[in-house]
Order: structure tokens, then C-alpha cells, then sequence
């Protein structure tokens, strides 16, 4: 028998798979992130914990809990996580691969809409009471059809937003550190930036892809394209965002992640273009209950000794 923390309330439905099982379940009703001392608290007693990207599970956490074997993250980034402690811990990690790419990859496609079109801005004329009617000339916005896409990464997601992009009858491109072997693929990512209406991140957060949208990457896009980040918010250098769309330098950017969320840039709120989610790509009902019937079924999979499919692999040394 086995004692698991839900850390956050799940969605219902989300802990059906411990249906049947006799496992002991601390699960907390809060839908906030959990207290450092009472995790460090509860630690010790532990054997699995299933974790929303908002907490974080560190070396700390590791070290005081020496029963603990499994750690489920309701994402599928695993940056709140820290890999190279729970490898020297012998601790798994399982994550949510696969079910939410087409929710995710929705609202990129909505977000390249909004900013393209400026919808934004449009429904805070109409809302603000400054709109006097149709005019030829106002809310002007930017085709997505016929425009060309830079994927910055083709995982999973990235490939759901290819085949929608398609719908729009728009170029393709993308870029990954190796070759892809197929068509579209862009060696540099400034060349990617370069030939792109639209460049749309899908890379994990790592040291390596932390503001891999810089300064050089965003002074190389068209003073017409736009910016989406539906991946993690420090993968864009979120400064040098504000002031190529305070200056005139980029058309829009949409936005679903932020660094150092729930905070937002106080300069990406007041920026001209800037089309602002606060994360929802994965919040659909369907999607986040299948989240967390993939995390519960991971971690009680590593628990009850079999091997799940969706283990997060340790770290390159």
C-alpha cells in the first residue's frame, strides 16, 4: 500500500484510475500551489506525488522523502521538476505527453488569428464604446492564409499546428538543432525568423532554450509578423519583446506562457499588438481530465511495478 499527495484539486474525473486500488491518498482541495513546509512536511510518509507545473519538486523535496518513487506532473513540461535530483534519488517522473497537442496546438492557431487581425484591440474599441460604426479603413489586420509559418521546434504539438496551418493554405517552415529530414526544415533559426509571417514557439523550457527568442532573433523577423509562445515563457526574452512592439519593430505577438508567471510583464500588458492568454492551451474539459488520468495512471503504474509509457527520461550527464 502505497501513500500518494495530489498536490492541487484535479479536475472530475482525474483520479479515477485510483478506483479499485487500495493506496492511501492525501489528496488537497486547494487549487493553489502547496505550501513548501507542508510539502517538506509530508515528504518523509510519501511514496508518489502527483504535481501541477505551478509546484515546484526540488533536491529538498528528494531528500526528504527516502520512499518516494514517482513523481506525475499534470504537463508536459517538466521544468517545475528537478530531473538531475530525482535520477541520484532513483525517483521516475511521468508527464502527459500526447493528449493535449491538438488542444495546444488550437490556440496557437487562435492566437496567430487574433494577433494577425488584431482582435485584441478590435473588441476593446467595440467593449470601451469607441466603435462608431463600419469603416473601410479601420481595425485593419494582417491574411493568415497564404502567409508562412516558422515552427521553432517540431514535436508534437508543433506538427498538429502544421497540419492546421495547412488548412490556412500557409507555407510551413521549422526549425530543430538536427535535421529533420523533411521538407520545410530551416538550419538556423534566424533564417527561420527571417522568411516567417508568423514564428511559433514549441520547444521545452532547458539552460539551452532559455531566451532562445532574443533580441537577434526578433530584429531578424519582418516588421509585419508576429510572435506565439505557446510553449514556456522565459523561451522568449520577454524584454526585448516589449520593445520591438512598443517600437514599431514587430506587428504582434500572442501569448499564452509568460517568465515568472502568474506575473506579466507589466510592458507586454500596455504593448501595442500583443494578444495575451493566461495559459489556457491545454483548457479544454476533455483535455485536462485526460491530463490527469495520464499522470494518476503513470504514477500508480511506477508504483504497482510496471513500466509507463509516458517516463520523462533522466537527464544528459
Amino acid at each position: 500500500m502505497a501513500r500518494i499527495l495530489i498536490t492541487q484539486q484535479l479536475v472530475d474525473g482525474g483520479l479515477d484510475p485510483l478506483e479499485g486500488h487500495n493506496h492511501v491518498v492525501v489528496a488537497r482541495e486547494a487549487t493553489t500551489p502547496i505550501d513548501r513546509t507542508e510539502l517538506l512536511e509530508l515528504a518523509p510518509s510519501l511514496d508518489g506525488i502527483v504535481c501541477l507545473l505551478s509546484d515546484t519538486i526540488d533536491d529538498a523535496v528528494f531528500a526528504a522523502a527516502p520512499n518516494l518513487k514517482v513523481v506525475a506532473n499534470v504537463a508536459v513540461g517538466v521544468d517545475n521538476i528537478d530531473r538531475r535530483a530525482a535520477a541520484r534519488h532513483g525517483v521516475v517522473i511521468v508527464n502527459t505527453p500526447g493528449v493535449l497537442d491538438a488542444s495546444t496546438a488550437d490556440v496557437a492557431i487562435l492566437l496567430m488569428l487574433a494577433a494577425r487581425r488584431r482582435a485584441s484591440d478590435a473588441e476593446a474599441d467595440l467593449r470601451a464604446g469607441r466603435w462608431v460604426g463600419w469603416g473601410l479603413s479601420d481595425h485593419l489586420g494582417l491574411d493568415l492564409s497564404g502567409a508562412t509559418l516558422g515552427l521553432v521546434g517540431y514535436g508534437r504539438i508543433a506538427r498538429k499546428v502544421a497540419t492546421r496551418a495547412l488548412a490556412f493554405d500557409m507555407t510551413v517552415l521549422h526549425h530543430t538543432r538536427t535535421p529533420t529530414g523533411e521538407p520545410g526544415w530551416t538550419a538556423s533559426l534566424l533564417e527561420l525568423a527571417a522568411a516567417s509571417d508568423i514564428l511559433s514557439v514549441h520547444v521545452p523550457l532547458s539552460a539551452e532554450t532559455r531566451h532562445l527568442v532574443d533580441v537577434d532573433v526578433l530584429a531578424a523577423m519582418k516588421p509585419s509578423a508576429v510572435l506565439i509562445n505557446t510553449a514556456r515563457g522565459p523561451v522568449v526574452d520577454e524584454e526585448a519583446l516589449a520593445e520591438a512592439l512598443g517600437n514599431g519593430r514587430l506587428w504582434g505577438a500572442g501569448l499564452d506562457v509568460y517568465d515568472g508567471e502568474p506575473t506579466v510583464n507589466p510592458r507586454l500588458l500596455a504593448a501595442p499588438g500583443a494578444t495575451l492568454l493566461p495559459h489556457v492551451g491545454s483548457a479544454t474539459v476533455d483535455t485536462r481530465r485526460a491530463m490527469c488520468r495520464l499522470a494518476v495512471r503513470g504514477a500508480l503504474d511506477v508504483l504497482e511495478g510496471f513500466t509507463p509509457e509516458n517516463i520523462v527520461a533522466p537527464p544528459e550527464e
